[in-house]
């Protein structure tokens, strides 16, 4: 019987590709204290266990799901990279070049002085800051030297053998440094940094995880007008009875008749009102309004909550204040989803293009303001594959093209043009949404398999000569990658508080972002209580993905002069 399995395996390598995603899947799922693996790292082991098999793949199959991999990246954070070129995120542009800069320059140092060959450095990257796409970039350009083949072959199995070794590394101890010895490095207490922040105005909504609250923030109410002095104002006197909160009288019954509410209609005594507020002035309402009552005809209100993409250009940069004042009227703002993250929000925010912004009310109001603020996002299960398709061949043949820097031959590779492109097809996406739509199932497919399917072959490939790898690069790789994946979170840090002035929440935020590690943002967002950290994060997670997938070959020509 096992016989049978290693030969179906061998002969039928898609068989073994599947069998290591589950497996590694399952590894991934391995608790050890509070830190998993991940399925990146769980499938890559798991792929150096069936890799033992002596198992084959054709290199044309980790090719294709590392560009999908690679297009899902960018079409994800295209909007976010183009916004970090715009004067107002200049600083946390400047912040994550320094980290990414520091990263290459300190890895490269470690290269040299203990003499790793070109495939360790490109691995020892790739863990130190948990930037698996290195993996890819590195081997491509090690496939594309003029060396014999099997040099390149022993050099591109030593990156996942150094990825594997330092990758732990790379995300455990730098979420802890960044939660907690990071404040203390700069002199701060995350905590109230946080509350001052949010005191400040940039407070707000949190993102909803696990079991949904039965709170709700908005609700629609009926009540009868029978407070003195009342009869004869109009709708907007009576919403003005509640100072710096937002309501709104949406429609009212006036004995059998339901009417609609304009800010000029007059109200009289005992006409209903359906009172769409917070939970403070709902509960307030009964003295300065009158009792509430039962209506469900009234309150019957086609109602719903929609997904909005901002596209109109006269609108961005404004805040939500500006926002609501010129067309937020009987509209409420549930969450603000920038660059696949949940932003705090607060009135004094203001817009981005390309921000997703998830807004409810009556059905009316609802459609009126998506047309203004851009294009409304209704579920479809349908991707578009045109523009996929047309993204990664336009990238790959961008990505084909070489240039001589100071002597070195330098190419993005086809897999890291797909990058490039999906920049660039994500920000088109943004601007112009009425294409290119991947659903966020569709998305995470190609993000997630895509990537796992990738370091499933490289396991695969690497796994007859990893322990050979692992004990010739010896048990320092462990103490190099931990200089590696935190002297540049140091220096940046140090660079980010002391020169560029950042505030201390989103330094920390931006540090996650620019190494790409959105575990240490979950921790540190813990250690503050507050998701105000996020706001530092999107746009260095962007830079940050960008810079660090272009080192793969950089690294490489670097060690080969």
């Amino acid at each position: 019987m096992l016989d049978f399995v290693v030969g179906a395996l061998r002969d039928h390598p898609e068989l073994a590709i599947f069998f290591t995603v589950a497996l590694g899947f399952l590894l991934g799922r391995i608790k050890i204290g509070s830190f998993t693996p991940g399925s990146v790292v769980g499938t890559l082991l798991a792929g150096v266990l069936i890799g033992q098999l002596d198992i084959h793949v054709p290199g044309v199959v980790k090719a294709v799901f590392f560009s999908l991999f690679l297009f899902a990246t960018g079409y994800k954070v295209g909007p976010q990279f183009f916004r970090g070129l715009k004067k107002n995120a200049l600083s946390q542009v400047a912040l994550t070049v320094v980290l990414c800069v520091t990263c290459l320059v300190t890895a490269f140092t470690a290269a040299k002085l203990l003499h790793y060959d070109r495939g360790t450095a490109a691995g020892l990257l790739a863990g130190a800051f948990t930037e698996s796409t290195v993996i890819g970039t590195a081997g491509d350009a090690i496939n594309r030297l003029d060396i014999p083949a099997e040099q390149k072959a022993a050099e591109t199995n030593n990156i996942p053998v150094a990825y594997a070794v330092t990758y732990l590394v790379g995300t455990a101890f730098v979420v802890w440094f960044l939660s907690n010895l990071a404040p203390r490095l700069i002199k701060v207490n995350l905590k109230e940094e946080s509350r001052k922040m949010a005191a400040g105005g940039a407070g707000g909504a949190g993102a909803e995880e696990g079991p949904q609250s039965a709170y709700r923030p908005w609700q629609f109410r009926a009540f009868r007008v029978s407070a003195p002095g009342l009869s004869g104002r109009t709708v907007a006197d009576l919403e003005g009875l509640f100072p710096g909160e937002r309501t709104f009288i949406e429609r009212f019954r006036r004995g059998a008749d339901i009417l609609e509410a304009e800010p000029g209609t007059v109200i009289r005594e005992g006409d209903v009102i359906a009172f769409m507020a917070r939970r403070e002035p709902i509960l307030r309402a009964p003295e300065l309004v009158g009792p509430e009552i039962e209506d469900r005809e009234l309150l019957d209100i086609p109602a719903q909550a929609l997904d909005v993409v901002v596209t109109n250009r006269s609108l961005v940069d404004h805040s939500l204040a500006e926002l609501d004042r010129l067309h937020g009227r009987g509209i409420a703002l549930r969450k603000l989803i920038r660059g696949g993250e949940e932003m705090p929000f607060a009135a004094d925010t203001t817009i981005n293009r390309g921000d997703i912004l998830q807004i409810m009310g009556s059905e009316s109001n609802v459609e009126r303001v998506a047309k203004i603020l851009g294009y409304a996002e209704r579920g479809t299960s349908a991707t578009d594959m045109i523009f996929v398709g047309t993204g990664i061949v336009l990238g790959g043949l961008v990505g084909l093209l070489s240039i001589n820097v100071a002597g070195l031959p330098l190419t993005l590779t086809s897999s890291g043009g797909a990058l490039i492109m999906g920049l660039v097809f994500g920000w088109l996406r943004s601007v112009r949404p009425t294409f290119g739509r991947i659903p966020e199932p569709a998305l995470w497919i190609f993000d997630t398999l895509g990537l796992v399917v990738f370091i499933g072959i490289v396991g695969l490939d690497a796994g007859p000569s990893f322990i050979s790898g692992l004990q010739k690069t010896g048990i320092s790789l462990v103490f190099v990658g931990l200089v590696v994946a935190v002297l540049p979170h140091v220096v940046a840090i140090l660079f980010g508080r002391y020169v560029l002035k950042m505030n201390p929440v989103t330094l920390l935020g931006a540090c996650s972002g620019a190494g790409t590690n959105t575990a240490a943002l979950r921790a540190i967002q813990d250690e503050a209580q507050s998701k105000l950290p996020a706001l530092g994060y999107t746009v260095p997670y962007a830079v940050g993905n960008i810079l660090l997938t272009a080192w793969g070959p950089v690294i490489v020509a670097m060690l080969s002069k």
